[in-house]
This record gives structure tokens, sequence and C-alpha cells, in this order.
């Protein structure tokens, strides 16, 4: 047999040996960028899970500096409202190394720049009278 044909036939070979072995390299690099994902995703899954939990009992943990009892949970988009005899205070628990929201840090800021107002709404037993230049939708029939 020819020596240049076994050189060349041992040198495709090899580039297809190689070519599989990438191809399989690469196809176990894909799944376990897969699996690092689905990972990642459960274990922000859990953090968010376990900072929910957290939220829910952190007024009654010993290092919560009120009365539990005098706390209003809002959920979203601070944790609740803190109701004292001498002020109200806006609660936000965070767990970790979380971070507030850029809207609870817009509020905190509100909060803290004195922005915060009192809107008392009654509602009178009569019907409503419309605005000067708002439709009288009320009155309308069907």
């Amino acid at each position: 047999m020819d020596p240049f044909l076994v050189v060349s036939l041992g040198l495709i070979v090899s580039v297809l040996a190689l070519v599989v072995t990438i191809r399989l390299y690469a196809s176990k690099v894909e799944r376990m960028r897969d699996e690092i994902r689905d990972l990642s995703s459960s274990k922000q899954s859990l953090a968010t899970t376990y900072g929910r939990i957290t939220e829910q009992w952190a007024p009654f943990m010993a290092r919560y500096p009120y009365n539990p009892q005098n706390f209003r949970f809002l959920g979203s988009p601070v944790d609740g409202v803190q109701f004292e005899d001498d002020r109200v205070v806006f609660v936000e628990f965070k767990s970790n190394t979380s971070r507030l929201t850029p809207g609870q840090q817009r509020i905190r800021d509100l909060v803290q720049a004195g922005k915060v107002e009192w809107l008392e709404v009654r509602f009178e037993d009569e019907a409503p009278r419309p605005s000067a230049g708002i439709p009288d939708y009320w009155s309308r029939g069907p």
C-alpha cells in the first residue's frame, strides 16, 4: 500500500475523530449550560420563596424592634406599615444580599424627603355631583 495513502487515510480518520470529539464536547457543554441555567433559576425561585416567607414572619422575630400587633402587611410595593403612637413607619424586609428595587428606593426617598400626605375620601349617601367640565356619567340612564 502506498505510504502517502496510509498517511492520508490516517489524517482523515484523525480529523473525523477530532470533529466527532468536538461535537460531543460541544453537546456536553450545552447540556451543562442548560443545567446551570436551571439550577440558577431554581436558586432564584428558592430565594424569592424564602424572601416571601421571611416577610410574613419578620414582624414576629425577636430582632423586629416594634410591636408586631401594630404591623399591617401590604406586600407591594413595600412589605408593610408599622403604626406607632408617635409615628407611622413604612417597613421593607430584606434578607441576605437582596436590595431595594428602584421603585422601593423611590418610595424611600419620597418618605425621607417628607413627601407623604394624608388623603381622606368621603362617600356621601347622595349621588355624586359632576364637577365643572366633567361629564355627568352618573346621572345617565341605561
